[in-house]
């Protein structure tokens, strides 16, 4: 399969003066118009497992170059099943007003139990190995602007982040290796459509030369997908269907602007 590229994020510039307030919670302090919002939204690509379950203990941004600087937007405190988050849905990390300024990094904290894959029909907990456990950091350099919300995608990818385990780690049959993109909302588009026939039971693919950038399955029901978090570009929407009676099949240069969805229609897949 195709690689996805991990990738920070740039936000325009902003107008004023910021007002850093290095690892405070609280900006109740700062006047009118030198805050702003920032939203995480979490949404995933698909796997091929029952469940991918991650505990996340709490979401933090940075606004320094170090480990100074760190901020906690929220502290969840829940398990979340990466596999309900494809196919244009997502979930609410955590929402904070911030100071204005330039925010370097953001890191997911995992909780050490509770992570767990689901493999026809039987659980199997997920080991973190140390280093994760310190967080999931993210280059992002977002610079927040007065009065305005920004809206972070977090795609956490279940089927690259869940590894089966080898011979060194003994009695433990799978890892958890998060791998994470980041973009602005604010920045992307979308690409809808509907690949018939739905029991084709399809996984599509947003291609850029020769990434993988967004990733669903088609719903099973009526076929329908949406690509979501899409860098403005030209795209080959691949579709390949789990389904053996069926082809595989390409659509290339697909657009995609930026705060538009992009439906291509239907897509038919032959029988083989």
């Amino acid at each position: 399969m195709n690689t996805r590229k991990l990738f920070g994020i740039t936000f325009a510039a902003i107008f004023g003066m910021a007002m850093i307030l290095a690892g405070c919670d609280s900006v109740g302090t700062n006047a009118a118009g030198n805050t702003g919002t920032l939203e995480v939204r979490m949404h995933d690509a698909p796997a091929n497992y029952d469940q991918v379950n991650v505990s996340i203990k709490s979401v933090e941004v940075n606004n320094t170059k170090d480990d100074t600087g760190w901020v906690e937007i929220s502290s969840p405190q829940k398990t979340y099943d990466l596999l309900k988050l494809t196919n244009g849905a997502t979930t609410l990390l955590g929402s904070k007003e911030l100071p204005v300024g330039t925010y370097e990094q953001i890191r997911l904290i995992l909780n050490k139990d509770g992570n767990n894959v689901v493999v026809n029909g039987t659980q199997h907990d997920l080991k973190i190995p140390s280093g994760s456990q310190t967080g999931i950091k993210l280059n992002v350099n977002a610079e927040i602007k007065p009065d305005i919300t920004y809206k972070l995608l977090l795609d956490f990818d279940a089927s690259r982040s869940v590894v089966e385990a080898g011979n060194q780690h003994s009695g433990v049959r799978y890892l958890l290796k998060p791998v994470v993109d980041a973009t602005n909302e604010a920045t992307t588009g979308i690409i809808s459509g509907v690949v018939n026939p739905a029991d084709s039971k399809s996984f599509v693919y947003a291609i850029a030369g020769s990434d993988t950038m967004s990733s669903t399955k088609a719903d099973t029901t009526d076929g329908s997908f949406k690509l979501i978090g899409l860098n403005e570009d030209s795209y080959t929407v691949s579709v390949d269907p789990s389904n053996e009676i069926y082809q595989s099949k390409d659509t290339t240069g697909v657009k995609v602007t930026v705060g538009e969805t992009n439906n291509i229609g239907t897509i038919e897949l032959p029988q083989q």
